[in-house]
């Protein structure tokens, strides 16, 4: 991939376009406000459409066309990997996990509907986003691949990704600086679902298995990443109002990266770790320029 072809490629538009045809499609497969019961829909949207990025869903799309992928069959896996992380997010602001009362700059799901309420959303978020990948899947990209993804995206939020990391998280509130633990933490609570969602992409394309491991690669490194540069944003004061954990952190003491090595030194594993990942998919030439983008964008982003 040269140069030329990284000036040519304009990321943000590339976003803007992508995040429509996710909003989109996300309005057309999740009920109406108005379906019974109303508040259990109207929590699930309000969550999903609260002004979230879609970095993820992006993700797997720039993923699934790096990888020769053509056309909308990965769009269902795309969105439902959108939902499993919004379902993540309603759980984790509740008062028994991280007590937050913002989420982007709005009244976090509990704060809204209540605590029963936003559980329930999250489940049904979590299950709707499997019956999604499983009856829009099939008719895509058959019974192996759905199989495969479902797999796939399982493992990465399961007792060995988001929620084992989760766990760690909570039970390390306190703890001395640990390398090791915050590396698990990271790498689970965060990294995994990035990871998951990369190689969601390219096993939806088809793609052999070498570069369904490359891309995965790629995706375990900028996951990483990702939540080192959340963690040096919290420490520098750059989510402002968007989030209220922002403080919370240090009040509870929690494992962070510069906590445990400092500022430059997380910044300069961040940069190494994007690094890294932009050389696993370097051979892909022009087709990688998005995957490039969303590298470089992980530790250049503001929020």
């Amino acid at each position: 991939m040269t140069m030329k072809e990284c000036r040519k490629f304009e990321l943000g538009g590339y976003l803007e376009h992508k995040k429509r045809e996710i909003d989109e499609s996300l309005d057309k497969y999740l009920h109406a406000e108005s379906t019974y019961p109303e508040s259990l829909h109207k929590a699930m949207r309000y969550s999903v459409f609260s002004g979230g990025k879609r970095f993820r869903p992006i993700l797997s799309i720039a993923g699934y066309e790096a990888c020769g992928g053509e056309g909308q069959d990965i769009m269902p896996v795309a969105c439902g990997i959108e939902l499993i992380h919004t379902y993540s997010l309603i759980h984790d602001d509740l008062p028994c996990m991280d007590d937050d009362d913002l989420r982007r700059g709005k009244p976090t799901n509990h704060k809204v509907f209540g605590e029963a309420v936003a559980v329930l959303a999250g489940d049904a978020l979590l299950t709707f986003a499997v019956e999604l990948i499983v009856s829009e899947g099939l008719n895509a990209m058959g019974p192996d691949r759905t199989v495969r993804v479902l797999k796939n995206l399982m493992t990465s939020i399961g007792t060995d990704g988001m929620v084992a990391g989760q766990v760690v998280d909570m039970e390390s509130e306190g703890a001395g600086a640990d390398g090791k633990t915050v590396e698990y933490i990271h790498s689970r609570k965060t990294g995994a679902l990035i990871t998951g969602a990369a190689r969601s992409g390219a096993i939806v394309s088809g793609a052999e298995e070498s570069l369904i491991e490359c891309i995965g690669k790629y995706g375990e490194r900028i996951g990483l990443a990702f939540q080192i540069v959340d963690d040096v944003m919290d420490a520098e004061g750059r989510f402002g109002g968007l989030k209220s954990g922002s403080d919370l952190d240090s009040k509870k003491r929690k494992l962070t990266y510069p906590l445990v090595f400092g500022l430059e030194k997380s910044k300069q594993t961040a940069r190494d770790l994007i690094s890294e990942a932009k050389d696993y998919v370097a051979d892909l030439g022009e087709r990688a320029v998005p995957l490039m983008a969303l590298a470089d964008l992980v530790v250049s982003r503001s929020s």
